[in-house]
């Protein structure tokens, strides 16, 4: 991996800053406002359920910061079952409180849809704050050279027409719109690794191996900036 790339692997420690930068790129949005309507607790909840998902993908996946600490991308590698996180059902009714149905019903209907391949699932994008854009970009692409590496299609799950933009523009394509709980839409996105190419075709299909499809593991695909 060159030096001059952009991301750093998280370790344990940063779970905390990973969870509170989705939380602060989530809390403005109409997802988290159907989430968590009450705005004094909306931050707050948001970075408790988002740090179970981000301990559970030190285990199952992957998670990056940029060198600065700014920005992060979260992943889970769907080439095998994945259990849900350990007492997940306990520790989402702490986190949410009298929101956990919500959570429940945003994890059901994204997970109903993830495709059946073998692929890496990009299940949190945050960077909040000034130059989002341009920090969204850089841990995205970062991310995305180690995820080649291991030669799988890459999907993740966008909600606004901007974070679409910005997957376009670094080789994802569009999949069949979600219709979502309290009138969201989730936008599935698919790219193929530059090592996958020559044995599924091109970026606008599905690639043809087939493994058996699991719904275990109900990671959230909040793409955030």
């Amino acid at each position: 991996m060159s030096t001059g790339t952009p991301v750093v692997r998280a370790r344990w420690c940063d779970i905390g800053r990973i969870a509170d930068l989705v939380a602060e790129a989530l809390s403005p949005t109409a997802l988290a406002s159907w989430l968590v309507p009450d705005t004094q607790r909306r931050t707050a909840v948001l970075a408790a359920v988002a740090r179970i998902w981000t301990e559970h993908a030190m285990l199952f996946g992957d998670a990056f910061l940029l060198g600065d600490g700014r920005a992060a991308t979260v992943w889970f590698h769907r080439y095998r079952p994945i259990p849900s996180p350990n007492r997940y059902a306990d520790r989402l009714a702490a986190a949410a409180g009298p929101d956990e149905e919500n959570f429940l019903r945003l994890d059901e209907a994204l997970a109903v849809r993830r495709p059946a391949e073998a692929h890496n699932h990009l299940a949190l994008l945050a960077a909040p704050g000034p130059a989002a854009a341009r920090r969204a970009a850089a841990v995205l692409v970062g991310a995305q050279r180690w995820m080649d590496t291991l030669s799988l299609p890459t999907y993740a799950e966008v909600f606004t027409e901007t974070d679409r933009d910005l997957f376009r523009r670094h080789g994802y394509a569009d999949r069949e719109a979600i219709a979502g709980p309290g009138d969201t839409t989730t936008h599935p996105m698919w790219r193929l690794s530059p090592l996958w190419g020559s044995r599924s075709g091109d970026n606008g299909r599905w690639p043809a191996r087939r493994i058996t499809r699991t719904r275990n593991g109900r990671a959230t695909g909040w793409a955030l900036r």
